[in-house]
């Protein structure tokens, strides 16, 4: 069952948002009823909240929400909270918002394999906020899809810098054994926040040409926690460095909260 400010959903809402597509949102993985960087979902939610609708959102209230949905179901969910307005339409969008609050639950797909992902020049609109405007990075998947990677790895249009994949933060392994992040306008992951909290690690800029000198890159977010990159374009990458197994454990050995 999916809820809309604690209620079952129904079709007018949901016809709504497919037709405006003006809201933002943040998705947690909910293990067994436990949730990593839970205050960080939270203070994503309320700060772009504000971005999007100048509106306050009540972070006791958003809990709430997730714990009815997720109640009485176990394994592994994903939990997408998304913020949207029913009453604002394409023809005045400027009018004052009163932010609703949609949560479903799926469960999680399998995301253990390594990706094979190429470059795509292209920048989000806002990309320090998780809206849903995903028409840009979906087309981006699909034709990168149809050309026979996994993914897109976007790079800066105006500079050619390497910064974020399609729904994920991305990071290099120098040969050092160094974990350097794209210094770029990303979104602030998460799963990436988390992890720079437990290891140590660089934010620079990466331009593409350096992919060769790097020895391993993963990709970040709620869903795949650490996810090795098997290759960018026709540069390869080692999925069994060890920095990866240890930066993976240290995300799993992170603690959680109980909903």
């Amino acid at each position: 069952m999916d809820y809309l400010n604690g209620e079952p959903v129904g079709v007018d809402e949901l016809k709504a948002l497919a037709l405006t597509n003006f809201g933002h949102f943040t998705t947690l993985r909910v293990d067994d009823g436990r949730v990593k960087g839970l205050s960080l979902h939270l203070d994503r939610l309320e700060a772009d909240c504000r971005t999007v609708f100048d509106a306050a959102l009540d972070r006791v209230r958003i809990r709430d929400l997730i714990t009815q949905a997720v109640d009485g179901r176990t394994g592994s969910l994903a939990v997408r909270v998304t913020a949207f307005d029913p009453g604002l339409g394409v023809a005045r969008p400027g009018a004052d918002a009163e932010p609703r609050l949609l949560v479903t639950c799926r469960p999680v797909g399998d995301a253990s394999s390594p990706l094979r992902v190429t470059t795509v020049a292209y920048q989000r609109e806002l990309p320090e906020v998780k809206h849903v405007g995903l028409f840009g990075q979906l087309a981006a998947r699909r034709a990168a899809q149809r050309a026979g990677f996994d993914d897109a790895l976007f790079t800066e249009p105006d500079t050619g810098l390497l910064a974020e994949g399609a729904t994920w933060n991305v990071a290099f392994i120098d040969a050092r054994d160094r974990v350097v992040w794209p210094a770029a306008r990303v979104l602030p992951g998460v799963t990436m926040r988390l992890l720079q909290a437990v290891h140590t690690w660089r934010r620079r800029p990466v331009p593409r040409t350096e992919l060769p000198e790097f020895r391993a890159a993963f990709a970040t977010n709620t869903a795949i926690g650490v996810r090795p990159l098997a290759a960018v374009d026709d540069v390869p990458l080692d999925t069994a460095h060890p920095m990866l197994d240890a930066l993976r454990q240290r995300y799993l050995d992170l603690p959680d909260d109980r909903l």
